[in-house]
């Protein structure tokens, strides 16, 4: 997929601000943790498979809808999107809404996938 020079820049400075997990650690995490996994893509990529106990509100109405998901702003909170790009913006403006467990999952589903991580499949 093309990424435009001004979003990739975009995405280098939120990723200066938050924190990222990758794949092994987040199944690790999966097994053992109480996190709040997100899935911020569009509809129709959900609607395709998404990671197991993902949830979906996409990056679209996330900012607007997070709160009445999760009011705590201290659960650890993991957003993950395609290529792991849209979970960074998303998660550096939870941030900035005052969340502090925020994570982005480093290479989005695609490296889930790659890592022969299960899918559930609609």
């Amino acid at each position: 997929m093309y990424h435009s020079d001004n979003f990739l820049d975009l995405v280098t400075d939120a990723k200066t601000r938050i924190k990222e997990i990758n794949c092994v650690e987040l199944q690790s995490e999966l097994k053992k943790s109480n996190l709040l996994l997100i899935d911020v893509r569009e509809d129709l990529e959900w609607s395709l498979g998404y990671l197991p106990h993902a949830i979906h509100i996409s990056k679209g109405t996330l900012e607007r809808d997070i709160e009445k998901v999760e009011p705590n702003k201290n659960r650890k909170i993991v957003l993950y999107c395609s290529g792991g790009y849209r979970s960074a913006l998303a998660a550096d403006n939870l941030q900035k809404m005052g969340y502090t467990q925020i994570f982005s999952l480093a290479g989005g589903s695609k490296g889930w996938t790659e890592q022969n991580f299960p899918i559930v499949e609609n």
